[in-house]
């Protein structure tokens, strides 16, 4: 099996830095159950394995299996940021030049100043103001502690034209132990084999989009705008096991990369690619009705499996006054009385694909993910998916009562968290369960 080169490595990137996965959405994962967080390991790199059947050697329970890095905006625009409270902190200037030692259980608070950076401790001592500061433990293996959690590796704070940005320099490796069990929730031992598919496909996102927000001073946000990402918190003895077992992996097609789409709940059916995402036009990117040998969906242990969700006219029209300018770009003065709302198009899996509102000056229509933002849910989160039926009740040429009835959590394409749950508790290890979500793409190890 060919292993990706450096060379390879380094032309990939240049090719698809601008490629995105898509944004994502809050999609639910199980409650978690406390379990102390993994040792801290140190940045080491391990020699390049030929096979991805080959042994791995043993190695310390402690021990990073990658020293690429990757950059995390753990805070965006914001007014201030507090830095420390916990471990020992050294706080420098972009050129390493030492500008203050934080001592163990102290917090400093940072907020813009002048044309950078200021810092003010306890008592309001100020410690001057520096276009930049970076952070680093005074201990290695310890972590600093941004905002009350705590994070691997080095942070970094700038000051940007609306707040500020803190972020995080992190090995790769390190970064997905903070990212999938924040993805994929506590799990049992018997489900070991959905963490080491999501480890891949987390790895494989990150590397197919580094540099996806260069503009924004990072490579990732913490979010489900990417991928979440918790820090040390997030960690689990799980996760960190299935970042090790599967170390280096990544999911390729021709070569380069794989656009890894993910998502909580399918509802027993995939969204074909294109359907979602203009340049998703890939042929392991497919639709397909993703059930066990019963007929049975293997998501449908999820929460989000089947939903309902219903509004009556006064909160329909409170709602849409909100969400129709604003995703459809419409004046706010036409959205009055809502006359009918209904489907007008699907697309080959059966979703909506585009949405009639009719109000009683004109027709607006919503099409793809914009029916999601448009029919948000009471908290202001996204409606689970576009895989619903959609009945509206009028009274005196007016819509009374909206209802919609659906399956699954998300856009649909690609990998389904809770597909794999379901699948792993079949017996299906992590490449066959890969293999399923992301036909005729191949696992290649990364040098």
């Amino acid at each position: 099996m060919r292993r990706l080169t450096a060379v390879f490595l380094a032309a990939a990137a240049a090719a698809v830095i601008a490629a995105s996965c898509g944004p994502r959405e809050p999609e639910p994962s199980p409650a978690p159950r406390p379990q102390p967080p993994a040792p801290a390991p140190p940045e080491a790199a391990l020699p390049p394995i030929d096979t991805l059947r080959a042994a791995p050697p043993a190695l310390p329970p402690d021990t990073v299996v990658s020293s690429r890095d990757v950059t995390v905006g753990l805070a965006v625009a914001a007014a201030e940021i507090q830095l420390g409270g916990a471990d020992a902190l050294v706080m420098s200037d972009p050129a390493g030049g030492r500008l203050l030692d934080v001592p163990e259980g102290t917090a400093w608070r940072l907020v813009r100043g002048g044309a950078g950076v200021t810092l003010e401790g306890p008592g309001g001592v100020s410690a001057g103001s520096h276009d930049a500061i970076v952070v680093t433990p005074a201990r290695p293996g310890r972590y600093v502690r941004v905002n009350g959690r705590d994070y691997r590796g080095e942070v970094t704070v700038l000051r940007g034209t609306t707040g500020l940005t803190a972020v995080n320099r992190i090995g790769v490796e390190s970064y997905l132990a903070g990212v999938v069990s924040a993805e994929m929730g506590r799990r049992e031992d018997f489900e070991t084999q959905a963490l080491n598919a999501q480890a891949v496909v987390s790895r494989t996102y990150a590397v197919r989009n580094q540099g996806k927000r260069r503009l924004l001073g990072f490579d990732f946000y913490a979010t489900v705008s990417d991928q979440v990402y918790g820090g040390v918190a997030s960690e689990t003895p799980m996760a960190w096991d299935a970042v090790r077992a599967t170390r280096g992996v990544i999911l390729t097609w021709n070569g380069a990369p794989a656009d890894a789409f993910f998502y909580s709940t399918c509802g027993g059916r995939t969204e074909r690619g294109i359907d979602v995402f203009a340049m998703a036009d890939r042929p392991y990117l497919r639709s397909f009705h993703d059930v066990d040998a019963n007929g049975l969906a293997y998501c449908r242990l999820s929460p989000r499996f089947r939903w309902r969700e219903q509004k009556n006219g006064a909160d329909l029209e409170a709602l849409l006054r909100r969400t129709l300018p604003e995703v459809v770009r419409i004046d706010p003065a036409v959205v009055d009385r809502v006359v009918d709302v209904r489907v007008t198009r699907r697309t080959a899996s059966g979703r909506a694909a585009e949405v009639l509102v009719r109000l009683g000056r004109r027709d607006v229509t919503v099409t793809g993910q914009q029916i999601r933002s448009v029919f948000r849910l009471a908290s202001g989160e996204f409606l689970r998916s576009t895989a619903f039926e959609m009945t509206a009740q009028s009274d005196a040429g007016r819509v009374s009562l909206l209802a919609i009835e659906g399956g699954g959590a998300g856009h649909g394409v690609g990998f389904c968290q809770w597909g794999a749950v379901g699948r792993a508790r079949e017996g299906q290890g992590y490449e066959q369960i890969l293999a399923a979500y992301y036909p005729s793409t191949t696992l290649h190890r990364l040098d």
